[in-house]
């Protein structure tokens, strides 16, 4: 399914506090936090020159966030840096002064931390970031996952030291018991989704991840014309096409969110107008993508800045997982999740219409912009899907590398 965006807010500017919070002035803060964290690198851009042949468009590059700071997804830039900022937070107030970065592990900054507890809702990869924020500060944490989290998942987030609650039910199910708990316990709930009276710190998860597309642009050597973004509550996508709507005003790219067919919230509430909850039904393999009503702040910035909605199944998931991991000509491997390479499934669905190409202009000349936002994060699952363990992969890619860089030196 596919559905221009209608709403009456679409192009509009921003609303003046996100438009504030998705600022060039608030990336460069992210990435100056960035600066400051053990293990920070910029993640690879991936040319898919092979691919975009194929498909026909002038070029396609996947941003490969399967190696962000070692946690292996995105998210690992919202949670902790939102942690970070509510820890720095709360030491200026206690202590009656400004508080750096620098700053973070003197001992008057972790006695704050230490009687801090955030806490969460997850899937998994926004848990694990939230984990690993409070180790990083000092502070204690307590993570909610629902029935569909694998085990594997819970224990690469219990790994940072977090308390681990299982919550009967979806991922909605989990929030509010989280939301519920953290009010009763005096717990700092840090969600990756909104609700009415709760804005501020999902938008400083959002502002984190503006570091992906600060890195994507110096990499990149021409903006891109067409943008293919995976959604769940639509964070991600929120932060990437309100940044995007910032710096290059009417002259964006064309924005398109792509959502798992069984879990289309945001579809569904651009249909409407308005946030809708749909209803949960069976499963979807995206896990990471299995919402099922969207956060408000990320609604009010994609009906203006996105531009078409659209759904795949999760046969389309599965298909882009294998052709990322096994490559049909010089394009390198890569190693998706199931939710990780979405976008693309997007974009090949759209690019089989000849209807749809004319109407958004996915053209010859079309410079195509991806996220893969997840590695395997779940190995066996990865394993089980694609064929081959994620290792096989890295190291037939490793190999192909090679082998070009000698036959390039021997020609």
């Amino acid at each position: 399914m596919f559905f221009f965006n209608s709403h009456t807010d679409h192009r509009a500017s921003l609303h003046a506090s996100d438009a504030d919070m998705l600022s060039v002035e608030a990336a460069r803060k992210v990435e100056h936090f960035l600066r400051h964290r053990d293990g920070h690198k910029e993640t690879p851009l991936v040319s898919l020159a092979g691919l975009a042949r194929g498909i026909g468009v002038g070029s396609i590059h996947l941003k490969n966030e399967g190696h962000r700071l070692g946690l292996g997804s995105f998210k690992a830039l919202g949670g902790s840096y939102a942690v970070i900022r509510l820890v720095l937070e709360e030491a200026a107030r206690k202590l009656g002064r400004n508080v750096e970065l620098s700053e973070l592990h003197a001992s008057d900054i972790q006695a704050v931390a230490r009687t801090m507890t955030v806490s969460c809702a997850t899937d998994g990869n926004h848990g694990r970031s939230v984990a690993y924020g409070a180790k990083l500060v000092g502070a204690k944490c307590a993570i909610f996952v629902h029935a569909g989290v694998s085990n594997e998942r819970i224990a690469a987030i219990a790994r940072f030291g977090a308390q681990m609650i299982r919550v009967e039910g979806n991922y909605d199910n989990s929030v509010a018991e989280a939301t519920r708990v953290a009010a009763k316990s005096s717990w700092i709930t840090v969600s990756d989704t909104s609700w009415p009276g709760y804005e501020r710190i999902p938008g400083l998860v959002m502002q984190g991840y503006t570091a992906l597309l600060s890195e994507a642009l110096r990499q990149l050597r021409e903006p891109p014309t067409h943008v293919f973004v995976q959604a769940g509550v639509g964070g991600l996508a929120g932060a990437i096409s309100g940044h995007f709507s910032i710096l290059f005003g009417k002259a964006r790219p064309f924005f398109t969110v792509v959502e798992p067919s069984r879990a289309a919230c945001l579809l569904e509430s651009a249909r409407a107008g308005h946030p809708v909850k749909v209803d949960s039904g069976q499963p979807t393999v995206m896990a990471m993508l299995e919402c099922y009503e969207p956060s408000l702040i990320a609604w009010r910035i994609l009906s203006r800045a996105a531009d078409a909605f659209m759904t795949v199944d999760d046969k389309d998931a599965i298909s882009v997982m294998k052709r990322l991991a096994n490559p049909n000509d010089s394009d390198p491997a890569v190693v998706a999740g199931e939710s990780g390479g979405v976008g693309l499934a997007g974009l090949v669905k759209a690019a089989c219409n000849p209807t749809l190409r004319a109407k958004i202009g996915l053209g010859p000349n079309a410079r195509v912009f991806l996220i893969n936002t997840e590695g395997a994060t779940d190995p066996r699952l990865y394993e089980k899907l694609v064929g081959m363990a994620p290792a096989h992969v890295i190291a037939k890619n490793n190999r192909s590398i090679k082998e070009r860089s000698t036959n390039n030196a021997s020609s």
